[in-house]
């Protein structure tokens, strides 16, 4: 009998860039490879895909394809594609053709503004 062939994993899709849990990173973070923050980045980010696990904290600036938060996080994020489940700081700003929100506060509201952002992300 012939055996069926085991599936390959190329080396090269499981790279990316990793900030573990307990670790805080301050200052221009740029990557080729997806960025996953567990632990806390402060600053500016760009990379291909942004995943911003619940213990991790992204403040700053950020442009990437996606952003998927379960998180903190606070400042300017201009993305393709967002989904955002964690939390969000007052007066953060997010650009996105595209937006999934599963948010909810304990007290008070949420306030959601649209409007066309007029940039895009290079």
């Amino acid at each position: 009998m012939n055996q069926p062939k085991k599936p390959t994993i190329d080396a090269t899709t499981l790279k990316q860039t990793l900030v573990e849990d307990g670790t805080r990173f301050r200052g221009s973070l740029s990557s080729t490879c997806p960025i996953v923050v567990q632990g806390s980045v402060e600053g500016d980010v760009d990379g291909p895909a942004l995943t911003v696990s619940a213990t991790g904290v992204v403040s700053g600036k950020a442009a990437a394809g996606v952003l998927k938060s379960e998180g903190k996080i606070s400042g300017s994020f201009d993305v393709d594609t967002a989904e955002i489940a964690g939390s969000v700081a007052k007066d953060t700003v997010l650009r996105a053709s595209s937006l999934d929100l599963k948010l909810s506060v304990t007290t008070g509201k949420i306030q959601l503004e649209f409007g066309s952002s007029g940039s895009s992300r290079n």
